[in-house]
């Protein structure tokens, strides 16, 4: 499958895993594939909390595109590709979608009366699951303008959701109004975000996971939650941080270390000899364990899988980001193509 093919199945790909996963770094990698065939991408990020503070903010996410820009509410440009490609990220806060929600339905005055009171931030989080739905209805209105090629509007929207704890009950937000609300502005909002996200083409799942247990565990679990209660398409899941393959069977023993060392000029003492056999059994045995934790997410959840490479490196930045770039389009190469 072209990496084009894929990334044009939806407007908006939704992106959560377990913290720690590379959620952000994730998305940062899809943006910089797609802006490389030739897309405008943004990136949404939900912000928590109020605005205040939060865009002065250093970003993870713009570091890993050799800028130190803080990301805010409005567009941020990230990276531009000869061929016409870019990718933009913006910040999303709930008390600020309020506040553009009332100006775009007529009620700029209640929105000054309420920034000028400091009582924004307890309207647009005082109904339980109102924050995420300000939030989903803001990606649900760039999803539109994109649907229809407005001028400035995006060709992919990437969201860098909550982790995967919380990743449902902001899905599924939308659904709680639905049942709460009986009629108004915030029904008709909750029901507009809902077929949004239950429509695959315009809106995906994907989910990022490590070759680990736990997070394995976490991601098997959230795919059916999402499936079962928020009714979304499930996109690969894309398991991070997949250590090189290395082929050690039969040479950790100290005879098989010390000829390799001999054969390059290496001289090794009795105590270097006897830790580069114990860190080659360490890696076999990390090696192992990843692949017993990939082959159970197969078997679980029928999904194609997506593997990017563990960077060694204490931050990441363009050169990895070209890395991880790489192996994603060549993980999607080896897809078969199949519709949403």
């Amino acid at each position: 499958m072209e990496p084009l093919a894929l990334l044009s199945q939806s407007k908006v790909l939704v992106v959560t895993g377990k913290g720690g996963t590379g959620k952000t770094t994730v998305c940062g990698v899809i943006a910089n594939l797609a802006a490389q065939c030739g897309l405008h991408v943004l990136v949404l990020q939900v912000g928590e909390g109020p605005s205040d503070g939060a865009l002065a903010r250093p970003s993870q996410l713009a570091r890993l595109f050799g800028q130190e820009a803080a990301i805010g509410w409005e567009a941020t440009a990230l990276a531009w590709v000869p061929n016409g490609g870019r990718v933009e990220a913006r910040l999303l806060q709930p008390d600020v979608a309020l506040v553009e929600y009332l100006h775009l339905h007529g009620m700029r005055r209640l929105s000054r009366r309420l920034v000028s009171s400091g009582a924004l931030d307890v309207v647009a989080t005082a109904v339980p699951g109102m924050p995420d739905l300000l939030v989903l209805g803001k990606v649900k209105q760039v999803e539109r303008a994109a649907a229809a090629r407005r001028p400035g509007a995006p060709d992919l929207i990437v969201l860098d959701a909550p982790a995967a704890g919380h990743a449902v009950r902001f899905l599924q937000s939308p659904h709680g109004l639905l049942d709460a609300v009986a009629g108004g502005p915030v029904r008709s909002q909750a029901e507009e975000v809902v077929s949004m996200l239950s429509d695959p083409a315009r809106c995906q799942v994907v989910m990022v996971t490590l070759p680990e247990e736990t997070p394995v565990t976490e991601t098997i679990e959230t795919a059916y939650l999402i499936e079962d209660r928020v009714g979304a398409h499930l996109g690969p899941v894309i398991v991070n941080g997949r250590l090189p393959r290395l082929e050690l069977a039969g040479s950790l023993t100290p005879e098989a270390v010390r000829a390799v060392a001999d054969r390059s000029g290496v001289v090794l003492s009795g105590p270097q000899l006897a830790d580069l056999c114990a860190a080659g059994r360490l890696r076999a045995r990390r090696q192992e364990a990843q692949a017993e934790q990939v082959a159970r997410l197969g078997q679980s959840l029928a999904l194609p899988q997506l593997e990017l490479p563990f960077c060694f490196n204490a931050s990441l930045g363009p050169p990895e980001l070209g890395t991880l770039t790489q192996s994603l389009a060549q993980g999607i190469a080896g897809l078969s193509l199949a519709a949403p």
